[in-house]
């Protein structure tokens, strides 16, 4: 299980990054909602912990027992369907509660999104030379399309579009042809353009009411004013906080966090606060902790000792990459109204917990990296590429 890594190939580097995100995170909750500022910490505590010994644990031996990763997922995800189990909030049943009305929230989707990555990296690894045969290929979006549909019932609408660009991600890293890849995209931009004529229409027969809401008011936000607020809001504090911006815990009657304009500012409009509070100087420093972490797990799989370690570290770039860019873009505007946390920074024990996990498989994969050249060790494995 545990190996005599050597202390110099640890990535000390991604972590650095990692704990000055949460860092930057834990003030910004503490100014959002001062009262869960403390289970933050708490949480970033318990998840170096477990980062750490994922990290000393080999991630060959996690990878053996992908079934198991993959019954649980779907377990965790199919128990919350289950009357009196599934704790619903704002219409959708995403959590379940442990302890009480005032126990903790166990939210599974966040941790699901762990376990498939493991089952997929493992799962490609073993079929990687038949990727491109269509058994295969069928498989795989079978196993994949199980939990998506489970997370959509939820429904979590956001949560499914990054678990299935997840899955792409590492389908194409397995070394999918372009001979499928063309007529796919073929099929499939014109399916997405008839399915947005469909939501204008209000016609998608998918998509819960406020989920159209929320699309429409987007496109056009002075027709739906109610829907609209929210990004209005938070695209107004962004801009309001200048260069520099207003100082965490500000008092400042300009603030519309203070005056609680804000919706759910500890989680999915962390970043909101972000921009009022630290300005744009710090929305750039998020975006440059959360390049570097992507470039540090993609840098990390480039030089893994074999495929499944490359999977698992892509999985992990695309996992935070996708993420955050949907958070940072709902909280500018730049994508419809849908909520979900900005990685290592939002409040959400469930969420920071699993990152956590996420980023220590990703470390043992780089304790364990080939020392050969890059160029050397893919061309040694045929249809490879990045």
């Amino acid at each position: 299980m545990f190996k005599n890594y050597q202390i110099k190939n640890y990535r000390f580097r991604l972590i650095a990054y990692v704990v000055l995100l949460c860092i930057i995170g834990i003030l910004a909750i503490g100014s959002a909602k001062e009262s869960v500022q403390g289970r933050q910490i708490v949480g970033m505590v318990v998840g170096m912990i477990l980062m750490v010994i994922f990290s000393l644990i080999d991630y060959s031996l996690i990878l053996k027992f992908r079934r198991i990763w993959y019954v649980l997922a779907i377990f965790l995800l199919g128990v919350l369907l289950v009357p009196g189990v599934g704790h619903e909030v704002g219409g959708a049943t995403r959590w379940i509660i442990i302890g009480g009305d005032n126990g903790l929230q166990f939210q599974p989707s966040e941790l699901c999104k762990i376990l498939l990555i493991v089952f997929f990296a493992a799962f490609f690894m073993r079929h990687h030379e038949k990727i491109n045969t269509w058994k295969v290929l069928l498989m795989s979006v079978v196993l994949a399309g199980i939990p998506v549909f489970l997370i959509f019932r939820e429904p979590d609408l956001s949560t499914t579009i990054v678990t299935i660009l997840v899955f792409v991600v590492m389908l194409y890293i397995s070394g999918l042809s372009y001979k499928i890849i063309i007529p796919v995209l073929a099929v499939s931009i014109p399916a997405v353009i008839v399915s947005l004529v469909l939501m204008l229409q209000e016609r998608f027969p998918f998509l819960q009411p406020y989920q159209y809401s929320r699309i429409l008011s987007w496109i056009n936000p002075d027709k739906y004013p109610d829907y609209a607020r929210q990004q209005t809001n938070s695209i107004i504090a962004i801009g309001s906080g200048q260069l520099w911006g207003k100082g965490l815990n500000n008092s400042s009657i300009t603030s519309l966090k203070n005056g609680n304009y804000i919706s759910e500012p500890q989680t999915d409009f962390i970043f909101t606060v972000v921009g009022e509070e630290l300005g744009f100087a710090g929305c750039v420093l998020i975006i440059i902790l959360i390049a570097l972490i992507v470039f540090e797990c993609i840098w990390i799989a480039k030089n893994a000792k074999d495929f499944g370690g490359r999977l698992l570290a892509c999985g992990m770039a695309a996992l935070i990459g996708f993420q955050a860019f949907i958070n940072m873009g709902v909280a500018t505007g730049l994508m419809p109204n849908t909520g979900i946390p900005l990685p290592f920074v939002s409040y959400g024990l469930t969420s920071l917990v699993s990152m956590f996990i996420g980023i220590g498989l990703v470390l043992n994969v780089g304790l364990q990296a080939d020392r050969r050249s890059g160029a050397d060790t893919i061309a040694e494995e045929k249809g490879l590429h990045f």
